[in-house]
C-alpha cells in the first residue's frame, strides 16, 4: 500500500502521521511525542528518530521519503536551518543529518508552508478552486508567517520555498515603519501588528489593562470599549493593507488564514473590505477561507510533501 508519512517538528512536541492517500480521513497510524528541545540539537535529532522507530513498529510499514514540517527553514545556498524559534537548530545541517540519521531521503518545508499544502489539497481550497493555480497560507498567531502553493505543469501542487528559502514570509514585510523593534532586526514588521501577542500590547497601552485577544474581541462586539474598537479597527485596516500586498504580487486564487488571530470572524467579513481599499484592481475578490484542519494541518503538510 502506498503511504505518506509527515512529521510535525515543534517547541513542545514531535507529532507524526501515516497515510494512505491525500485526505484527513486516510489516517493510517498517528502519534506524538515530547520534543524535549531543551536538550540541544543532537537530542531533537534522536526523538525525531524515535518517532520513526515507532510509527515502523507500529504500523509495518517503511517509508520511501519522509516529510518534515520545521518551525524555521533550510537556508538553500548554506544547506543549514535558519529563522527557527527553536534555536538550538539554527545553524545546523538538519536536512543532511536527518537523512543520515535514519537512512531515507527527507523533504523539509516550514511549518507555514506545510499548513498552505495541507489545506490547498485536503481542506477548503478544493470546494472553491479545485484547479488553483496558486494559494497562499497564512499564519497569524503568536508569530505571522505565510506560505505559497503553487500547481506545477504536470498538475501537481508544490511549496514555493524560494531561492533564499523565504517565499510566503509576508510577517516580515513593513507595515508601519515607526512601530515596535522586531526580532529580525526591522521596525513594524507585520509580526508586530498582526499578531496575537501585538494586538494584545496596543490595547493594554492604551487601555493600561492586559486581556487575552478573545476578551478584547469580545468587548468589540460589546461596543462599550473604546479600547477594544480602536484595537480591532487597527487590525482591520491593517489586514487590508498587508494582505493586499500578497494579492498585488501572486494574486492567488485562494487565501486561508490560520492560526488563533485568524478564528476572528471579522477578518472574513470586514477584511475583503478594508483590503478593496488598497487592491490594484476595482474590487478585491480572492477567496479569504477559514482553515479546515486545525492543528492536523501542519503534520498533515509534512506527509503531502511526499505526495507525487
Amino acid at each position: 500500500m502506498q503511504t505518506y508519512w509527515g512529521i510535525d517538528l515543534g517547541g513542545t512536541k514531535v507529532e507524526g502521521v501515516i497515510l494512505s492517500s491525500p485526505s484527513p480521513d486516510a489516517v493510517v497510524f498517528r502519534h506524538r511525542i515530547d520534543t524535549e528541545s531543551h536538550k540541544g540539537y543532537e537530542h531533537i535529532m534522536g526523538r525525531i528518530a524515535t518517532l520513526v522507530d515507532i510509527m515502523k513498529a507500529e504500523t509495518g510499514y517503511q517509508p520511501d521519503l519522509l516529510g518534515i514540517g520545521t518551525p524555521g527553514t533550510v537556508d538553500p545556498g548554506r544547506q543549514t536551518m535558519k529563522g527557527c524559534n527553536t534555536t538550538s537548530l539554527n545553524g545546523m545541517p538538519m536536512h543532511k543529518d536527518l537523512e543520515a540519521k535514519l537512512g531515507m531521503p527527507i523533504a523539509i518545508a516550514n511549518d507555514a508552508n506545510c499548513f498552505a499544502l495541507a489545506e490547498a489539497l485536503m481542506g477548503g481550497v478544493k470546494d472553491v478552486a479545485p484547479n488553483f493555480r496558486s494559494v497562499f497560507g497564512v499564519i497569524m498567531g503568536t508569530g505571522v508567517g505565510g506560505g505559497i502553493v503553487l500547481r506545477g505543469n504536470d498538475g501537481q501542487p508544490f511549496v514555493l520555498n524560494g531561492m533564499q528559502g523565504i517565499g510566503g514570509e509576508w510577517g516580515h514585510n513593513i507595515l508601519e515603519p515607526d512601530g515596535y523593534d522586531c526580532y529580525c532586526g526591522k521596525r513594524g514588521c507585520v509580526e508586530q501588528v498582526l499578531s496575537g501577542p501585538a494586538l494584545q500590547r496596543y490595547y493594554q497601552e492604551k487601555s493600561g489593562t492586559a486581556l487575552k485577544l478573545p476578551q478584547i474581541v469580545e468587548r468589540y462586539h460589546e461596543g462599550n470599549d473604546p479600547h477594544a474598537t480602536e484595537t480591532i479597527e487597527r487590525l482591520l485596516e491593517y489586514f487590508g493593507q498587508a494582505i493586499t500586498v500578497i494579492v498585488n504580487v501572486l494574486d492567488p486564487d485562494a487565501i486561508i488564514l490560520g492560526g488563533g488571530v485568524g478564528n476572528i470572524d471579522l477578518l472574513y467579513t470586514e477584511g475583503p473590505k478594508r483590503a478593496a481599499k488598497y487592491v490594484f484592481n476595482h474590487s478585491f475578490e480572492t477567496p479569504i477561507l477559514r482553515p479546515k484542519l486545525g492543528d492536523s494541518a501542519g503534520v498533515f503538510g509534512a506527509a503531502m510533501l511526499t505526495f507525487k
